[in-house]
């Protein structure tokens, strides 16, 4: 029972090359024995690299850049290519500036000799100060009263009358390996196209054991699972259009208190704009005990057919 989270030890494990050069430690024969050995190695239905997975890999190299006492406060990263999933990605780290209190390093992410991400991540040295405030968690029901996601696709798949299509993209997503448990607060009618507010909770956790360590290992978990489902926020008024193309343009975190990536925690995601084929949305990741941990953001390409969807009854 006590199995170690697959994103610490695969996913998020790279290989040191030189000092602040980092490789991912999947190439396609490596990722062929660790699917053997039951690692995971999660790609989008999209055959592009997962931008969480960038992200946190990316905030792994910078982290051994620093001292083990600098924690990680903030990251502002961009996608500038497509990364491909079939093969490794090379993580060079320039160490921008070291100071007393802050200390900022700088990530390219490289494949086929072109940088298709770049990242600076500021560390800080632990401070105190009595300016303290944040906003109120919102009032949820807990994660134990609650379907995962497969629980509810597959309570979906039971309905008879979804259309063949439907049924099949459904046995797909719950097909689908992803190294974190979701339990959505408010699923989506997934039979109606109607609008509904910008605005979604779920709760969230790596699967798996992590355990007491240094905190900037939780922050390269919550890095990668801060991606996922985020950008989707943006199209909950627009249900009725089919997506074309969705793609993260940037990705931007700040951690603001201790905990435990492999602990639940809610995250409450929202979108207060769109428009120009773009999307913007803000996050926020939850402790249970109502502490604000991290604010994330990012803006994305969103495009849809003009044609409104069918119904999927």
């Amino acid at each position: 029972g006590d199995l170690r989270s697959v994103l610490i030890t695969s996913v998020l494990n790279l290989e040191q090359l030189e000092v602040d050069l980092f490789r991912c430690a999947w190439t396609p024969g490596q990722r062929d024995r660790a699917a053997a050995s039951g690692r995971h190695h999660w790609v989008p239905a999209t055959q592009r690299l997962f931008g969480g997975q960038i992200v946190g890999q990316a905030l792994v190299a910078a982290a051994h850049a620093v001292s083990r006492d600098e924690q990680v406060h903030s990251l502002h990263c961009y996608f500038v290519r497509t990364g491909d999933p079939k093969v490794p990605v090379l993580y060079e780290v320039e160490r921008t500036r070291t100071g007393k209190s802050f200390s900022v390093r700088s990530v390219k992410a490289i494949q086929h000799g072109q940088p298709i991400f770049t990242c600076q991540a500021s560390f800080q040295l632990s401070q105190g100060s009595p300016v303290q405030h944040q906003f109120t968690m919102p009032t949820v029901p807990p994660p134990e009263e609650l379907l995962t996601q497969e629980e509810l696709i597959q309570k979906f798949l039971q309905n008879p009358n979804v259309a063949e299509g439907y049924r099949k993209r459904l046995t797909k997503i719950q097909a689908q390996d992803v190294p974190i448990d979701i339990k959505p607060v408010n699923p989506p009618d997934i039979f109606s196209s109607e609008p509904q507010e910008a605005k979604q909770l779920f709760w969230v956790r790596a699967r798996g054991y992590i355990g007491e360590t240094d905190m900037k290992v939780h922050c390269c978990v919550a890095a990668y699972i801060s991606d996922y489902a985020f950008l989707g926020t943006a199209l909950l008024p627009h249900r009725q259009y089919r997506i074309k193309f969705m793609v993260s343009l940037d990705h931007s975190m700040w951690f603001h208190a201790p905990f435990r990536a492999d602990h639940w925690m809610l995250y409450e995601c929202e979108s207060p704009w769109a428009g120009g084929c773009r999307g913007l949305v803000q996050g926020r990741l939850w402790r249970r005990d109502g502490v604000l941990a991290v604010t994330c953001a990012q803006e994305g390409v969103i495009r849809v057919e003009q044609t409104p969807n069918q119904s999927k009854l």
